[in-house]
């Protein structure tokens, strides 16, 4: 078994099933970089980033999918599923191979665990996307940050730009460090440097307009009010928030703007 390693985006993963024809590697291992592990008797194959030999393989692939198939296929990527980009490769070998174009088979169990991991990317994006909270900084940017257990990110960001084009916004994944900003025109991929350390109460207020500090007291209030608690459904709340998300809340948060002053500092740009 050969290990082959790429940079762990889509592109790179076809970057990688275009080496694994290039150069006949048998019995492939694929791997994104973060999950890699060296070892000391094989030496693993690293894919270079290269958008022509990317768009060759989805090229082809088109010619062998149907269009559900071919977001089916983006979508399981977006999965992370242990695996998937070896479940994913054994199904575009399954293309190559076949007479006619591929569609969703319940009879064929490669294309169904594609199909699988698809529909689980598809649920995280929607539960993800019912719990962005925005928060205003003293510059006008809404920010929110998500911890979702899919790379469903760059779903959302598509969906956001097309309803939020009256303010400048970022959505930042804390999980895999990066994040969309959207300056009123645009929107670009961008990476944040994180503190270790929490600052001040008030430096990390500071960053915050007063009317986002003044709304977020009173969520906080509203949140923990007699009232409220008396109909809550504590264990429907628990199920239907994300708990990778909770810590990102408004309401669940003991100072007020420590999330941003906490994690997030030092913003570098970069188109997506």
């Amino acid at each position: 078994m050969k290990t082959v390693v790429y940079d762990g985006s889509f592109e790179g993963f076809l970057c990688a099933v275009f080496d694994v024809y290039e150069y006949k590697i048998n019995e492939p291992e694929i791997v994104p970089l973060r999950k890699h592990q060296p070892s000391m008797f094989a030496g693993p194959h690293f894919v270079n980033h290269n958008l022509r030999h990317s768009n060759r393989v989805w090229k082809a692939l088109e010619k062998k999918l149907t269009l559900t198939a071919q977001k089916a296929v983006y979508l399981a990527f977006l999965s992370e599923l242990d695996g998937i980009e070896n479940k994913l490769l054994q199904y575009f070998q399954q293309a190559f191979a076949a007479e006619k174009v591929l569609d969703e088979d319940v009879h064929n169990p490669v294309g169904q665990s594609v199909f699988q991991a698809a529909k689980k990317a598809r649920r995280e994006k929607k539960r993800t996307e019912d719990f962005v909270r925005f928060q205003e900084t003293k510059n006008h940017l809404h920010y929110a940050l998500i911890e979702p257990a899919c790379n469903v990110l760059p779903l959302i960001a598509k969906e956001f730009k097309k309803s939020y084009t009256d303010r400048c916004w970022m959505i930042y994944d804390a999980e895999r460090q990066y994040g969309f900003y959207y300056n009123g025109r645009q929107v670009q991929k961008v990476r944040a440097k994180f503190l270790q350390d929490a600052e001040s109460q008030k430096d990390a207020i500071a960053i915050f307009d007063e009317g986002e500090a003044l709304y977020q007291q009173l969520w906080k209030k509203y949140f923990k009010s007699g009232t409220i608690l008396a109909k809550a459904n504590t264990k429907l709340y628990v199920q239907q928030m994300p708990a990778q998300q909770h810590n990102n809340f408004p309401e669940q948060q003991p100072h007020l703007g420590l999330s941003l002053q906490d994690r997030l500092t030092n913003w570098t740009y970069k188109r997506a």
